[in-house]
């Protein structure tokens, strides 16, 4: 596999039309999965996108799919279709380790949800991807694994942390895989790739089986080659589990049939926050170029200022990490994965961590307890509290304008490797732009909208309000259109 390589997902299919053609006999599932298995034996080497790969489990799947089709059977709206699942979503008697040393081997007894619903779709489970441990980074470079590499140029980061998820679908191992999305998780990666990859609203998938990060902030969501797809994963995901009680009572909204809506009459909002400093030019001029094709399709198109989006990052690492230092502390080396032994409780506890967590973790476990500490915790965790709720407000005054809002989704292309992990707050503005919809609960999706200078891919960033899908969608299909 070359650098800046033509990607293969045309000439594979996109998950609509494969799921098609298995449901009507005109191919076989074995035979696709066959198809994609022999694309990662060619590459996967390079990219590192899996931690581990189910080939058997996903031929023996794909045989009683085709078991299905040929008895007259249904097997759904995913028959068929090949999809990587990020390793921090649970999968009953397949190793889930957040791509950490302390959960080396642990094998869930359930599945997440997620993987249930899809499996119920007709899609077949080929592997589960590679990601920054307990997904705590942006450039799956933080892998007990080992880092994930962009197939648009092997010495570039994917972005994170679901960069084995955005490298599966780019590098045609997959037409969709799941990630999950915490501050950017998602979109990051997905434009650093070159894929659509969206967030839902907070509550539409459920978040059971999703091992934690921060659980007021986490969601799953696709990463696809097409918007059209990620709209049907979407449906399949989402809707009400009884089993989160975060999970909205109600459907995910019917996103599928208003894809072809088109734009005309829709206000978008250019967040002006978004595309000053720190912006790369060449993302800058892409996003505006993306806002004039929205025009030119009949959207009102204005800047508009979110102000309290400057204040996003600061409050994201008081709030993020304070939920990963409570949600993390269950690992101890009692109830879960690798135990390292000494001669006391607490010092068994102490050498496994230490031995189990790498250093971004142990980082933000560390910051998270310091804001939530006594004499602190109003300073830090009660202020940043504050911040979000200002910042929830501020998109809610200019949704009162808008329908959608606009910026980029990554400040620059993707980046090489150990440029930025000397300095995690460099690192962390990576997710500058995304970490503000994470904050107050909305939806968004990066749609691919060009390439920079460096001939790599710039992701443009669609936001909408709370359960908004269905314009943001919109959006998502018309920007597709004018790439």
């Amino acid at each position: 596999m070359s650098p800046a390589r033509a990607l293969p997902e045309a000439s594979l299919g996109t998950a609509i039309d494969t799921a098609a053609a298995v449901r009507s006999g005109d191919r076989s599932a074995i035979d696709v999965i066959e198809e994609r298995l022999a694309r990662i034996a060619a590459d996967e080497e390079q990219v590192h996108a899996f931690n581990l790969l189910s080939a058997d489990a996903a031929r023996d799947r794909a045989r009683a799919i085709d078991e299905a089709v040929a008895a007259g059977d249904d097997p759904g709206p995913l028959a068929g279709v090949p999809v990587a699942i990020k390793d921090n979503l649970c999968t009953r008697g397949v190793a889930t380790t957040c791509s950490s040393r302390i959960l080396a081997g642990w094998e869930p007894p359930y599945d997440a949800t997620v993987v249930t619903r899809l499996r119920q779709a007709g899609a077949v489970m080929i592997g589960k991807t590679n990601l920054d441990e307990f997904a705590m980074g942006s450039s799956t470079e933080h892998s007990a694994t080992g880092p994930t590499r962009n197939p648009h140029d092997l010495a570039r980061v994917p972005g994170g942390s679901s960069g084995g998820s955005a490298a599966a679908v780019a590098a045609g191992f997959a037409p969709i895989a799941l990630g999950s999305d915490t501050g950017g998780s998602i979109r990051q990666p997905a434009a650093l790739c070159g894929v659509v990859g969206v967030k839902p609203t907070y509550g539409l998938v459920s978040r059971l089986g999703l091992v934690a990060f921060g659980s007021s902030l986490d969601q799953v969501g696709p990463f696809a080659t097409t918007v059209a797809d990620a709209a049907v994963v979407c449906e399949v995901i989402g809707g009400h589990d009884p089993g989160d009680s975060t999970s909205l009572p109600q459907p995910f909204p019917s996103v599928v049939e208003h894809l072809d809506d088109g734009v005309d009459g829709l206000r978008v909002g250019l967040v002006t926050e978004m595309l000053g400093e720190g912006i790369a030019d060449d993302v800058g001029a892409r996003v505006r170029a993306a806002a004039e094709a929205l025009a030119a399709a009949g959207a009102t198109v204005e800047e508009v200022s979110v102000p309290a989006v400057t204040y996003g990052l600061s409050a994201y690492y008081l709030v993020a990490p304070a939920e990963a230092s409570s949600n993390l502390a269950r690992y101890d080396g009692v109830r879960y994965g690798v135990r390292v032994d000494a001669p006391t409780a607490g010092e068994m506890m102490e050498a496994t961590r230490t031995a189990g967590f790498g250093d971004e973790v142990k980082r933000r476990i560390m910051l998270g307890t310091y804001a939530l500490s006594a004499g602190y915790y109003d300073a830090f965790y009660g202020q940043a509290l504050k911040v979000r709720t200002l910042i929830r407000a501020d998109f809610d005054a200019a949704y009162e304008r808008f329908d959608v809002l606009l910026s980029p989704t990554s400040p620059t292309t993707a980046f090489a490797f150990g440029d930025k992990t000397a300095d995690p707050l460099q690192m962390y503005l990576n997710d500058v732009c995304t970490i503000p919809t994470n904050l107050a609960g909305h939806p968004a999706a990066s749609v691919p909208f060009g390439i920079g200078e460096d001939g790599l891919p710039i992701g443009v960033q669609v936001m909408a309000p709370a359960l908004g899908e269905i314009v943001m969608f919109r959006v998502a299909a018309v920007l597709e259109g004018a790439a």
